[in-house]
């Protein structure tokens, strides 16, 4: 757990207490396999690409230290392992790309970090580029994990463009089709974003009672909700009262713990691309991914403790907006934004709490 305490003034201090988990030494074997549900998903879509994988040139510009390995503490028990369906696992989906990477890899490196049974954790890696896998196999090699390839082509002609690019990459747009990418018997998924880090065990955030919702996430409710549409959806009875009866908030969906047998009864996914195509007639928002979940679940979902998002960290670097943090307690915490913890580091330009982000980067810098 990670307590921020701040003072006022010009230069305001810092001061971070991470209590790690005890020692965690050794993990399983990994059992890493591709997803064969997924070929039957791309073929229900009309998809036939095959999956695209990265020059030699681009995986050579990438180079990890080998993590430490973690094992359960004893309080976890001993258990053996049961594959990807086993009741005991920690579910958690990470997107992985070449832009991110360097993220993703320190995201699963904290969390490992943190968990007091982190060979209870199984992570669901969601791709577009195949040869990424090698890269993860050879830095956490005996990570418990599985790889997705996820067709671009599923969401490219539904993509609309949005204020930043970044925000159109295909793979962004992942998170809609875990319930039909991961495997049936996975009832439950904590969906994280790549410019994060934990610092509390995941497990907690796992244990989310939803109360019968579909997705949990922490909620802003003094965020002006009105901005993130334009004003043809406010002006148009025919979307505004798609919120009636609801009092919606603000929520970041880089954090989420979704129950996909809810997910998959209601058939969200198919719900979200109806919002992206209405989005591409009409230009009814422009913020990329996020609307569509706004549209659909604020006001109707379980909400989490601001602890486990503590977003908006990648303000750009510029005088005085770099960001600082609420008091208390603090479990994850995330660069949203446009400017990146490895990218401000490198350019020895880093904002205070990026020094945070730093011991769990295993990036090996070339010289």
């Amino acid at each position: 757990m990670l307590w921020i305490v701040k003072f006022s003034g010009f230069f305001s201090a810092l001061i971070a207490l991470v209590v790690l988990s005890p020692s965690l030494q050794s993990l399983h074997p990994a059992e890493a396999i591709r997803s064969s549900q997924l070929d039957g998903f791309l073929k229900q879509q009309n998809h036939h690409h095959q999956p695209q994988q990265m020059s030699a040139d681009s995986i050579d510009r990438f180079s990890f230290r080998k993590s430490s390995n973690f094992s359960n503490a004893d309080e976890c028990g001993g258990r053996i392992w049961g594959g990807v369906c086993d009741p005991s696992l920690v579910h958690v989906a990470i997107t992985l790309d070449v832009e991110y990477l360097r993220g993703s890899v320190a995201a699963v490196h904290s969390i490992l970090q943190h968990s007091m049974c982190p060979e209870s954790v199984f992570f669901h890696f969601l791709v577009s580029d195949t040869s990424l896998e090698t890269l993860v196999r050879s830095t956490f090699p005996q990570l418990k994990f599985k790889v997705y390839y996820f067709d671009p082509e599923i969401v490219r002609s539904l993509i609309s463009t949005s204020v930043r690019q970044a925000l159109e990459q295909p793979l962004n747009y992942a998170r809609n089709y875990l319930a039909e990418l991961l495997e049936p018997c996975v009832k439950r998924v904590i969906y994280l974003d790549s410019d994060l880090i934990v610092v509390d065990d995941v497990a907690k955030l796992w244990r989310t009672n939803l109360a019968g919702k579909t997705i949990g996430a922490p909620e802003y409710c003094h965020a002006i909700f009105t901005k993130y549409f334009t004003a043809r959806f406010w002006s148009s009875p025919r979307f505004s009262k798609t919120f009636s009866g609801r009092k919606p908030c603000y929520f970041n969906t880089g954090v989420m713990v979704m129950d996909l047998v809810e997910w998959r009864r209601f058939e969200y996914t198919k719900q979200i691309e109806k919002w992206m195509e209405i989005q591409r007639n009409e230009r009814i928002y422009e913020l990329g991914s996020l609307p569509p979940f706004l549209l659909i679940f604020a006001g109707n979902l379980a909400p989490i403790e601001h602890r486990w998002n503590q977003h908006g960290l990648g303000g750009d670097n510029v005088k005085g907006s770099c960001r600082d943090l609420h008091s208390g307690p603090v479990s994850l915490l995330h660069w949203s934004g446009s400017g990146k913890p490895w990218l401000r580091l490198d350019a020895k330009k880093a904002c205070p709490l990026d020094s945070i982000w730093a011991p769990y980067d295993l990036y090996q810098h070339t010289l």
